[in-house]
């Protein structure tokens, strides 16, 4: 797909446009663990993020996992994760970060109510939100 026009192409010459770590979980051998995603700054909003986890979830059905996990520790990742199938455990994991999870084979079931425990739970942590994350955070509480 082509840059935005203020995006120099030369920027990622020698740059990872986007990544993704993952390892087995060490107590589940049926499920896998996302460590990370990240997307290069110039080329977030384009669904780089999304279509990445969706290919990696795919790859980790053919090894063979049932289901797959990772940690957020953002609204935004938070967001990004739920359109791509995942569902708030309900378990916290690390410094302050929501768990979700999804089966390989199928989205996680879309159960409107625990998406926005997840959202309020950013919120009743301990965190120092900034005012775009609260804001991002009241505004998809506020519209259901």
């Amino acid at each position: 797909e082509p840059l935005a026009p203020a995006v120099d192409e030369s920027a990622f010459d020698d740059d990872v446009v986007a990544a993704v770590s993952f390892s087995p979980d060490r107590t589940d051998p049926d499920c896998c663990r996302i460590r990370y995603v990240t997307v290069h700054v110039a080329r977030r909003g384009e669904g780089l993020g999304p279509r990445l986890i969706d290919r990696t979830v795919e790859r980790l059905s053919r090894a063979g996992y049932d289901r797959v996990k990772i940690a957020v520790n953002n609204p935004f990742a938070y967001a990004a994760l739920y359109k791509s199938g995942f569902a708030y455990t309900g378990e916290q994991t690390g410094i302050a970060e929501l768990e979700l999870a999804r089966p390989v084979d199928a989205s996680a079931d879309e159960d409107t109510e625990r998406y926005r425990a997840g959202l309020r739970a950013f919120r009743e942590d301990d965190r120092d939100l900034d005012p775009v994350e609260e804001e991002f955070i009241a505004d998809r509480l506020e519209c259901g």
